[in-house]
Formats: C-alpha cells, structure tokens, sequence
C-alpha cells in the first residue's frame, strides 16, 4: 500500500459528527480500511454485517457509506436502499470482487455513487472518497437552492420518479409554451392545483398573475360575482365597483377547480370568455377584453356528463383541447417513500425540531400498503399528525392513524397484488398467502409490534410466527 495505515487512534482533523459507515464482513480487511480512513481524519464506524448496517442507518446519521457487495445478513443492495432512503443525497460506495463487478454496475443505476474492486487501492479509495463528498455537498447546495428558489418564486414542487407521475408532467411540459386550453383531470387529492401552478411557471406568462377558484366550493350567486365583479349600484351592498379574477389574470392565468359543478348560465359566460376574450361585469354594459389563459380541473366524468346533458359539450370540447390525467397516489406507490420523507422533513421544520423526524422502515411499509382514497392530501395530513405525535426522532406504525381500506379499494388491491393469471389453484394459493400476510401484519399493528402477543391472538406459536414473518417478508413492525 502507498499509504502506510496507522497503528493506534488517529486524531480526527474533521467535524466528529461527520462519519463514515464502513461495512466489511473480513475483519482484516475491515480494519485495514478503517486505519486508512482514520488516518486521513474520518470518523469511521465499522460494521461486520448488513444487518447491523441496517440498524445503523436507521438511527444514526453519515455522511457516506462504504460497503460490501456480498454481506451476511442482508448484502450491500439492501445498504444501499437503506441509505437512500435515510438521505437521498447520502454517497454510497460498493466494494466488489472481480467476478460481481456487474451487480456493482447495476446498482449504481439503483444510486450507488460508484464501485471499487477488491483489492482496494487505497489512493483509488481516498480519492474517490473526496470525489463522493463534494458530489455529495454540491447536491445538498443544489437543494438548498432549489427549495430556496420555489420557496421565493412560489414554484410548486411536484415529488415522485414513477413512470405515471413521469407521463404526467411529460405532457404538461409540452403544453405549457403553448396558449392551448388545459383540462387536469384526477381525484381529490391528488395536486391538480400543484400541476396548474407548474403549467403556469413553464408557460411565457410566468411573469403574470395566477389565480385559483374552486367552483364547488362558491354558491353560484357569489361565484358570478367572484369571476366577473361587479359595477357600483350593481345589487344592494355593491356599494363600489369590484374587479373579478378575469380581469385581474389578465396577461396570466386562470385556474377553475371541480368546473364540473358550474351552473349552465355560468358555463356559457365561460365559454364566450375562451372562444371571444370579452366578458362583462355583473350590473354591466361595457365589454372588457382579456387576455389569459384558462386552466380548468374536474374529478368528475366531465366527459361523461356532456354526453347526458349535465355538462355544455361545446364547452367541454374547448376545456378538453388538451387533456392531462394526474394518477391517484394508489397508482404511483413508488413514489410513498420520497413523499413521506419530505412531509416528515417540511412538518419537522415547521415545528422546528433540531432533528428531523424520520419514517421508520415498519412505517414506511404501512404507508407504501395504504389505499390512500384521499390521495397526497391524505399522505399529507397523516405525516403532520405523526410528527406531532412522535416525541423522538422516528415515526413508527403507531404514530399513524390510518383506517382500513373499502371494499372497492380492497379489491382492487388485492387485484393488483394477487393476479388473476395461471391455474385456479396458483390463483388460490397466491391469494391465500397474501391474505395471511394481511392478517398478521394487522395483528401485529393492533399489538404494537409485540410478537408474543401476536403469535397468541392468531393462535399459534412464537417460533411459527417468526417463520411466517421469515417466509412472508414481513417487517417486525417494532415501535
């Protein structure tokens, strides 16, 4: 080795809180590696099994991870997972030996930093290490700007990687320099005003107003008078003449929520405004003109209701030039992890915590298993209450308060999870083990994780239960 290791201690010449996760199952070169890193004034905590590398990044903070790919217990892929989701901008570096130098590869696509071949050239090592932590400082700065950036512009921040959510904001990105009529269509929940203020951001009117009305939730007599305003003497009490969000987004935009709910009147006055630009003021003569453009979001059949009579088809074709389906949370389950994390990070913020409050891998699968019918404002809402219930610094399965799913939710849940391909008996077997999984992660919900108390509610062993929570991947759900 070029560099020789030192024997003893090596006083850190760093920010001791700042550590390094050393995951090497060979002591020797376990040791080795730890003596370097020291040497050059990290702070290294060494661990000799995937398992308790796991622990680790469950309760305790680094600024790197150095692992093995083959590990005892649960192998480097598993660290590497456990790390992304402790930190998104957490380096992980894995070490391999020639012959998996291909799995190494793959997980970089799965967020490895980088990977070193065993043996480990210490310089090769030291410098990539620097690579690694600047990488790493440069993404939390981008962070930091970003977040800083939105927070100042009023920028929507849109989180999740799924190939539905992708698809979205594909088309949203498309349509946004265009001056084309937008409909966003989704359940409650699930962010239509969060895309309508995106669209807006991307578009050429950025720079001009923005302006948001939920149609369900104005009576129509008011709504008229919020859209259009009024002229002074217009009714008893208009004692001055108002200005409506038409006029106001003018040279901007105008998003109109649940527009499936206004009344046939208002829907032709809309109408005029997209196809002729003009509308007038309620007690009003005077055409105006304007210039902006119309966003509109429904959860209703829009389509559906045109073709019945309970909508304005020609008003639904304009609307429709160019539609956009937001997914429900249910649909794009990947994205959970990433959605909790930043909740519990913005609510442990706002209650100004010194730590974060983190999800807790128990947690985490019950939110990733939940129907989530309220979509993100639900995930939203049940994270607030859990860091205000949590009185440490980890969220566990107790700390959520989530109720079971409908029918029609379980259904399809169990749709989706079950498979309705192959022989009566795959289906049925495949249906039974899933179902048992259920029951004994509810069991050991309503115990508080409590495995003895589990194993005696359902009616058999210990030792059983630790083989069924073995055979069905199934977290412990420990508070």
């Amino acid at each position: 080795m070029s560099k020789p290791a030192a024997e003893g201690p090596v006083e850190s010449r760093r920010d001791p809180t700042e550590r390094i996760l050393l995951v090497e199952d060979k002591e020797g070169l376990r040791d080795v590696l730890r003596r370097t890193l020291e040497q050059e004034g990290y702070s290294v905590l060494p661990c000799s099994d995937g398992k308790q590398a796991l622990a680790k990044l469950q309760r305790e903070r680094f600024f790197l991870v150095l692992s093995d790919l083959k590990l005892p217990g649960a192998d480097g892929l598993e660290v590497l997972r456990a790390a992304r989701r402790a930190e998104s901008t957490l380096p992980v570096i894995l070490m391999t030996a020639f012959g998996t130098v291909s799995d190494a590869v793959a997980a970089m696509k799965d967020g490895a930093y980088d990977f070193l071949e065993k043996p480990v050239d210490p310089d090769h090592l030291l410098a990539l290490l620097q690579r690694a932590l600047q990488h790493r400082n440069l993404a939390r700065e981008n962070t930091f700007l970003r977040e800083r950036f939105k927070a100042e512009l009023g920028f929507p921040t849109i989180l999740g990687k799924s190939s539905a959510l992708n698809q979205a904001l594909a088309h949203l990105e498309k349509v946004a320099l265009t001056e084309a009529t937008v409909l966003l269509s989704g359940e409650s929940g699930t962010g239509k005003e969060l895309f309508a203020r995106a669209l807006h951001h991307l578009s050429r009117r950025r720079t001009g107003p923005f302006f948001a009305i939920n149609c369900a939730a104005i009576p129509e007599s008011l709504l008229e008078n919020e859209l259009f305003g009024h002229e002074k003497g217009a009714y008893t009490g208009a004692g001055a003449t108002k200005r409506g969000k038409m006029e106001m987004a003018d040279g901007g935009t105008l998003f109109l929520d649940e527009i499936g709910d206004l009344s046939p009147s208002l829907q032709g006055k809309i109408l005029r405004v997209i196809e002729e630009r003009c509308f007038e003021r309620v007690g009003g003569t005077e055409t105006r003109s304007v210039d902006l453009r119309l966003v509109a979001a429904t959860n209703r059949d829009l389509k559906g209701l045109a073709a019945e009579g309970g909508f304005r088809q020609d008003l639904y074709f304009r609307l429709s030039v160019f539609p956009v389906a937001i997914p429900p949370l249910r649909d794009r389950r990947e994205d959970i992890p990433q959605l909790a994390a930043h909740f519990a990070s913005r609510f442990s913020a706002e209650q100004k915590r010194k730590i974060p409050v983190r999800v807790s891998p128990a947690a985490m699968d019950l939110l990733c298993g939940h129907g989530w019918p309220g979509n993100v404002r639900e995930l939203e809402n049940a994270l607030e209450r859990a860091v205000i219930l949590c009185e440490g610094d980890e969220i566990t399965p107790l700390h959520l308060n989530l109720s079971g799913p409908s029918p029609v939710e379980a259904e399809q849940r169990v749709r989706e999870l079950v498979g309705l391909h192959g022989s009566l008996s795959e289906v049925s077997q495949r249906a039974a083990t899933l179902a048992e999984r259920e029951k004994i992660r509810q069991v050991l919900l309503e115990t508080g994780g409590n495995k003895s108390r589990a194993a005696e509610a359902l009616r058999i062993s210990y030792k059983t239960l630790l083989a069924k929570l073995k055979e069905l991947q199934l977290p412990s759900l420990q508070p």
